[in-house]
């Protein structure tokens, strides 16, 4: 009696342990696990594309990178969390419902910016005070490069870097249609002399008396 006692007891260990073993053993579950099928894409609260979000699945601790254009595909359970995170932008979390009965869904995601405050920092391009010193002391006087300014505008200088300089596109066009307007009003006679044009003349010479010409020594 003792002995089928014992059997018996053995028999309810091996299979309490069994039982155990099959509750703990991921392989022995694995025709109970449900899978669901999860994409989307993963944008901003202005409809701008996030690209390479990282979306993790905590409760597996497996995940997948989003593309150039957001989208992603990910392979989740019931009851999971899933984590969305990428550089400049606050963490999301989605829980996946355990009570569902998909077998696929989509998620569009949206990430809001993390905004991160600092200090000012002034940026001076002397090292220390005592440089900074040292170039106020030294510093030169505006009016040198003012001086320089005008020197290179004086009429004198200015010609002669006309004079150097090669005529681009636009003058050369100009220059054109000038001459040929200049052809057109006098087509079919001679050149125009202005040394025989009394209307010149008498510009040329009321132009003295007003400051319009000045004779240079």
């Amino acid at each position: 009696m003792k002995k089928v006692i014992k059997y018996c007891l053995l028999l309810v260990l091996l299979i309490s342990v069994n039982k155990g073993w099959s509750q703990n053993n991921p392989a022995a579950n694995k025709d109970s696990i449900k899978y669901i099928q999860m994409t989307g894409i993963v944008i901003t609260d202005s409809m701008m594309r996030v690209p390479f979000t990282k979306i993790v699945d905590i409760t597996t601790n497996r995940g997948v990178i989003a593309d150039y254009y957001g989208y992603y595909a990910l392979v989740v359970h019931p009851g999971d969390t899933i984590q969305f995170s990428c550089l400049g932008f606050k963490k999301k979390n989605y829980i996946i419902s355990d009570t569902t009965d998909l077998d696929a869904f989509s998620l569009v995601q949206v990430m809001k910016f993390d905004t991160i405050m600092s200090k000012p920092v002034d940026v001076y391009p002397w090292p220390s005070r005592e440089a900074f010193a040292e170039s106020f002391v030294n510093m030169e006087s505006p009016n040198s490069a003012l001086k320089r300014a005008r020197k290179r505008l004086t009429p004198q200088e200015m010609a002669f870097v006309g004079a150097i300089m090669n005529s681009d596109g636009s003058s050369s066009y100009s220059s054109s249609q000038q001459q040929f307007m200049r052809d057109q009003y006098t087509r079919g006679q001679g050149p125009q002399n202005n040394l025989l044009n009394p209307a010149a003349w008498s510009e040329f010479i009321g132009g003295f008396g007003s400051g319009k010409y000045r004779i240079s020594n």
